[in-house]
């Protein structure tokens, strides 16, 4: 199985923007309107609750002839709030992720002596509509579809307990009390029925969290954005070559240490090409800046070199580090680009199905006075974030890139 850990830039207040420029077509030319945060984002919001998740996985959701000597149920969960937007000060919409930080585990099945984790998550879409109380304190309802993901095993290549992915309903309510313009502190629940048909129980979430939202910038702020006489390149396109003659260890460095900030993955790639295109949307006023971008790769994976294309529409943070007259050396990393993949079972993995999702991060520079010429290594990595029972994940080695700015 996938090992599926949320690296620490989740987290990040400024993901909101990246999770929907695919869906942007800005008209600004000017580096003053880059200056300002895309319209689009305006009075959207991204947020993080834990808590306590209940669901009542027992002996009896097993299929007929199993049985288990013990099922441990571990209790703290996460939720993310990827992305939502106020319409109005009293109705937003929002999209949602929860799973429990360890999963089930089912412990001496068939008295096999061994333990067998069961995982499961919930996205959500949700709209949400909020009542005020005093001027801080409102309570709010929210409603809506939810997507539940579930795992299961096998003994002996017979499930024990299947997998499942289905729609469902999911609702929820709490309170919510702003301590600032762009900062709201959230207490709440949301709960999803049973599936008896997938001998799913009903889950139940109790969380405590904050909420931030994105406020357009001041005058003042853009006039500092603007006047910097820094060149953020409005334009790129790329051309990369990817080889696995260093091995894999870039990869497992930033996904297997003590502080993951990426993703591990069971299929690898050998070899292959890709080309992008970039847009820059927002910039500060010298280190940070927003860009979406469109991409396609043709890549050879596995021990039998399959033939993998994938196409791609993604976001990427870029963090500016240093600058000097005639080069400027920057840090990105994209996560979560929506992505077609021409394959489901690579290197011998099931990775799911034909949608997944795109994430690199890479060091770069920008070259000359006008910052026209563009160098790049990066790693990547493929996979579909748990939307599906089945995500071993992809993992692509180092891909060098040169491009040009325009």
């Amino acid at each position: 199985m996938h090992d599926f850990r949320l690296p620490v830039l989740h987290l990040t207040p400024s993901i909101v923007g990246a999770l929907i420029l695919f869906f942007l077509c800005p008209n600004a030319t000017s580096q003053d309107s880059r200056a300002q945060y895309p319209r689009i984002l305006f009075n959207s919001y991204v947020g993080l609750n834990v808590g306590y998740i209940d669901y009542r996985f027992r002996a009896t959701r097993m299929e007929s002839g199993f049985d288990v000597q013990d099922i441990h149920v571990p209790h703290l969960a996460v939720q993310a709030l990827l992305f939502g937007h106020e319409f109005s000060p009293y109705f937003s919409a929002q999209v949602s992720y929860m799973r429990p930080v360890q999963w089930v585990q089912y412990q001496n099945v068939n008295g096999d002596r061994d333990s067998h984790s069961v995982w499961m998550n919930i996205a959500g879409l949700t709209v949400k509509a909020r009542i005020p109380v005093t001027r801080s304190l409102s309570i709010y309802g929210e409603g809506g579809l939810g997507l539940i993901t579930r795992k299961g095993f096998e003994i002996n290549g017979t499930p024990a307990v299947k997998d499942a992915n289905y729609a469902t309903v999911l609702v929820g309510s709490g309170f919510q009390y702003r301590i600032g313009e762009k900062w709201d502190l959230v207490a709440g629940g949301n709960w999803s029925p049973e599936h008896t048909q997938v001998q799913q129980p009903s889950t139940s979430f109790y969380s405590a969290g904050f909420r931030y939202s994105i406020r357009p910038l001041s005058a003042e702020q853009v006039e500092r954005n603007s006047n910097t006489g820094l060149i953020f390149p409005k334009q790129v396109i790329q051309a990369g070559y990817t080889t696995s003659a260093l091995g894999y260890g870039a990869n497992d460095f930033v996904s297997r240490g003590a502080v993951p900030i990426f993703w591990a993955a069971d299929a690898q790639v050998v070899n292959g090409f890709s080309l992008n295109y970039l847009r820059n949307v927002f910039h500060t006023r010298r280190t940070f800046s927003l860009d979406w971008g469109g991409g396609t790769s043709i890549l050879k994976a596995g021990k039998d070199e399959q033939i993998v294309a994938t196409a791609s529409l993604y976001p990427v943070f870029r963090f500016t580090a240093i600058r000097t007259e005639s080069i400027d050396l920057y840090f990105n990393y994209s996560l979560a680009g929506p992505t077609f993949i021409s394959r489901t079972i690579i290197d011998g993995e099931e990775t799911g199905r034909r949608f997944t999702f795109q994430d690199f991060m890479g060091l770069g520079v920008f070259i000359g006075h006008r910052k026209r010429m563009n160098a790049e290594i990066r790693i990547s990595h493929y996979s579909n974030g748990n939307l599906f029972p089945r995500n071993a994940g992809v993992t692509v080695p180092i891909t060098v890139i040169v491009g040009r700015s325009f």
